[in-house]
């Protein structure tokens, strides 16, 4: 990676040419700029800006996420920023993703952004997207700094990104001021995205002698309101659900069609594989990926990824593509990697895949959260205590949760913007809550018989399969968002068939 400087940026569409202030890497071999250097590269530069851009395709989506945020604050001043770049190790940094309430209010993706509601006298709140804006050409940010654009890229600037977001914009290096200047009216400001911010938000408060105490819970509230209306999915973020799975099935037939080549290395051939399909259609990968074969499966969050891939035994994979505007699918498949299941196998899975049908059957609006899990668990602890593994009735079962020694998690979350999406929201509306058209969750029922646990036979012992998909709750009931990708036993070895490198 080559050197790089930090330096004080001025002010978008400030002329005044300065002096560029840097400090230079202790042992980077560029030390110094000369004054010639300097004015030289002040000159020579074309006009880039970007006259009419056009508007991100959610822009009329967020005016309203805003606006409905607004009728729950009347009069308050909201704050919710993007967040900024986390260090990796000495001078670089994690890949950067902003905070999903700032994404879902702004549709914006840079770091150090903050949007910002502000109350109007007669009502309702003026929204300001606060952003970085191009860097400076004239002292020199734009290629000393180690975040200028010859550095970093261009960014748009606020011109471009007040009609590309639908907003008014401001330059970010203002809003300290302006939070320290704005007339004295309750904040709230969503916590631990934005240090700076925080402080001065919190220094704001310290001069009007806010209660502390008060103010968490305020900030909380705020947190906890954003959650809750990210459960219910509008139209376009249901198509970007819909993209996001679209690519994650598409993902699994590269997998599935690499097997020879797992076989021969490690789990990691595996991951790799499906991140190339995620990095070409998306961002990135919605979470770490998972891919457990053999014993690794009965470890729920397998993501070491370095164990071999052996013929004869089951893949977990539980794997999701992220989408370019950050909504993330979330599916798992538990294939054979000879391409066939054999007999202690196929038991398993069959048993996983009849709770999961049943499951999926319980999904529906007014349904309550809860309940497609409780459908699951019962089918599950039914079929373990007819293996004998367990002592029925199987109600007895289900009522001592003893069938979770093999099943271990719930049967499925949410999923949006996080792959546990909306976890802040009132338990009354989601855990507790009646499943709305528009929720989209998972279904996720697995079994997990670990290496060395003495109350199953030999034969049950390392085999893990769980089975997931992404389900949108709608109007007449479900739809399953993943249904291209085969579930049942005989058809994932049908599937498997096709892709498997013959000979």
């Amino acid at each position: 990676m080559s050197e790089h400087h930090s330096s004080e940026p001025e002010a978008e569409g400030d002329g005044a040419a300065q002096a560029p202030v840097f400090t230079p890497r202790k042992n980077g071999q560029s030390q110094g700029v000369s004054e010639e250097l300097a004015a030289w590269m002040r000159t020579g530069w074309a006009d880039t800006e970007i006259r009419d851009p056009e508007p991100i395709e959610q822009a009329a989506y967020t005016a309203k996420r805003r606006a409905a945020l607004s009728a729950s604050f009347p009069g308050e001043r909201l704050v919710v920023p993007a967040g900024n770049l986390t260090t990796r190790s000495n001078d670089t940094e994690y890949p950067f993703r902003p905070s999903c309430d700032y994404v879902y209010l702004s549709g914006d993706l840079s770091d150090d952004g903050c949007v910002v509601l502000e109350p109007r006298p007669g009502g309702g709140h003026d929204a300001t997207v606060y952003l970085r804006p191009r860097s400076n050409r004239e002292n020199g940010e734009f290629w000393l700094d180690g975040h200028g654009e010859l550095w970093s890229g261009r960014r748009h600037s606020l011109a471009e990104s007040a009609q590309r977001l639908g907003a008014d914009t401001d330059d970010v290096g203002r809003l300290p001021d302006a939070l320290r200047d704005a007339p004295a009216v309750p904040v709230r400001i969503l916590r631990g995205h934005d240090a700076s911010l925080d402080d001065v938000v919190a220094g704001v408060r310290a001069d009007t002698a806010e209660d502390g105490a008060a103010a968490a819970e305020r900030d909380e509230e705020l947190a906890v309101a954003l959650h809750d209306q990210r459960l219910v999915k509008d139209e376009w973020e249901v198509a970007q659900l819909q993209r996001a799975v679209d690519a994650t099935v598409r993902g699994f037939g590269d997998v599935a069609a690499a097997l020879p080549g797992a076989r021969a290395t490690s789990e990691r051939y595996i991951e790799g594989t499906f991140f190339l399909r995620a990095r070409v259609e998306g961002n990135d990968v919605g979470y770490g990926t998972i891919a457990a074969s053999g014993p690794n499966a009965t470890t729920l969050h397998w993501m070491r990824n370095d164990g071999p891939v052996r013929e004869g035994e089951l893949l977990l994979l539980d794997a999701g593509v992220e989408t370019t505007t950050l909504y993330t699918a979330d599916v798992t498949r538990t294939l054979p990697v000879s391409g066939r299941f054999d007999r202690v196998q196929r038991r398993v899975y069959e048993l996983v895949y009849a709770a999961q049908e049943a499951a999926i059957a319980a999904v529906a609006p007014g349904r309550s959260f809860t309940g497609y899990h409780e459908v699951a668990q019962r089918v599950l602890a039914e079929g373990l205590v007819e293996w004998g593994l367990l002592d029925g009735p199987a109600d007895r079962v289900v009522e001592l949760g003893l069938q979770r020694r093999y099943t271990l998690h719930g049967t499925g979350h949410m999923l949006g913007l996080d792959v546990h999406d909306c976890a802040r929201s009132r338990t009354e509306v989601h855990l507790y809550g009646e499943l709305r058209p528009g929720t989209v969750l998972t279904v996720e029922p697995g079994l997990y018989f670990q290496p060395d646990d003495l109350t199953v036979p030999e034969e049950l012992r390392g085999i893990g399969v769980r089975i997931e998909d992404d389900v949108l709750v709608t109007a007449e009931g479900n739809r399953v968002l993943s249904a291209a990708l085969p579930r049942a036993a005989d058809d994932v070895e049908a599937w498997l068939a096709e892709r498997l490198p013959r000979g």
